[in-house]
């Protein structure tokens, strides 16, 4: 069994979309698979079949049912914001021991890889305390960082680096996403990456024309794990 947390430095940058193309690409080499989105704001069940967990059951080859978005996601947010925010709005709290106790059952129970898709960036806050990174800390288990490729996202990048490596966490590897506006080239965004990444292996990931959801950078993605 290998787990990984598929973490950003920000929302809506593409931490689902990369989870969901490794797990349909090791899925298609045969691997045992599964993934928890645990956390979930902007979720509505208007948009079940949309939202992120309903992405991850998708690509495990699972229906999307009310059953199988409450084992993936127990704490569903309506508020498209931070998950502390989120909850308040509807006066409810996230016990983070309860979130830990969550994730390393399901660590603990895995047959195969296992993906833990965070929320939002590493210090999105959880609870009036703690943060997304608190969360990583306590699992101790390596993380996949995807970031953008948009023009700020080397200092976003670097700082997220050097925030995980204080905290002694590992990274197996740091997706870069192209951006849709994109003003540097993607390449020269991950070299740039890379001269200051502490070894951690920095893979470009170029936007794909409209109906392919598949890349053969996944392929290198998921050689490094």
């Amino acid at each position: 069994m290998t787990a990984y947390f598929v973490t950003a430095t920000g929302a809506d940058i593409g931490k689902t979309f990369v989870t969901a193309g490794l797990i349909r690409h090791l899925r298609g080499g045969g691997a045992v698979v599964d993934a928890l989105k645990p956390v979930v704001s902007g979720y509505h069940s208007s948009t079940v079949e949309t939202s992120d967990p309903a992405v991850l059951l998708k690509a495990l080859g699972k229906p999307v049912s009310a059953e199988a978005i409450e084992r993936m996601a127990p704490w569903r947010f309506r508020a498209p914001l931070s998950p502390d925010l989120a909850a308040a709005r509807e006066q409810r709290a996230i016990k983070f021991d309860e979130l830990v106790a969550f994730s390393r059952r399901a660590i603990e129970a895995a047959s195969g890889m296992l993906f833990i898709e965070g929320v939002g960036g590493i210090m999105v806050p959880l609870d009036e305390g703690r943060t997304v990174l608190d969360w990583m800390a306590a699992l101790r288990i390596p993380l996949l960082l995807v970031v953008g490729g948009y023009l700020g996202t080397i200092s976003h990048t670097l700082t997220a680096i050097d925030v995980l490596t204080l905290h002694g966490l590992s990274t197996a590897a740091i997706v870069v996403c192209e951006s849709e506006r994109n003003p540097v080239e993607l390449d020269d965004t991950v070299a740039s990456i890379e001269r200051f990444s502490n070894g951690a292996p920095v893979i470009g990931l170029p936007r794909l024309p409209a109906g392919i959801r598949d890349h053969a950078a996944f392929a290198r993605i998921a050689a490094l794990l």
